[in-house]
């Protein structure tokens, strides 16, 4: 499957995106303007295109592993995080904002203004209770 119009169907679109892995069935990408505040920070994206992570085959799953691992190799040998953020946005009421599969892998530092607030800080609080 390709979309047009999508720009993780059409990864080498945006000259500023690289890739930096890829197997048989994903890439791991990242973007030189995303560095600015998440250093490291890239995505895991299915080279078809799948509009979410419930509709991965089993090898996209396997391979996103696998890139996952070697993003994280990659990312501790250069910057030495104390930690990760890792994680899908699934739906526009999960955050999705591209309707493209992708899995965000964010490396985290102790001396971040932010640091230990993890994926469920934002949607844990007060304010984001359901009426």
């Amino acid at each position: 499957m390709y979309h047009e119009n999508c720009p993780y169907c059409n990864v080498n679109a945006d000259e500023e995106q690289q890739i930096v892995l890829e197997n048989e069935t994903c890439y791991f990408i990242q973007k030189e303007s995303e560095q600015q505040v998440l250093q490291g920070s890239g995505l895991i994206i299915p080279k078809l295109h799948k509009q979410d992570v419930f509709e991965l085959s089993e090898q996209e799953w396997n391979d996103s592993r696998e890139l996952l691992l070697g993003a994280k190799k990659i990312l501790d040998d250069k910057y030495t995080p104390d930690g990760y953020s890792v994680g899908w946005n699934t739906g526009r009421a999960g955050g999705q904002s591209i309707f493209h599969a992708h899995l965000h892998v964010i490396p985290r530092f102790n001396d971040e203004p932010l640091a230990g607030k993890g994926i469920r800080y934002w949607i844990k609080q007060k304010e984001n209770k359901r009426k």
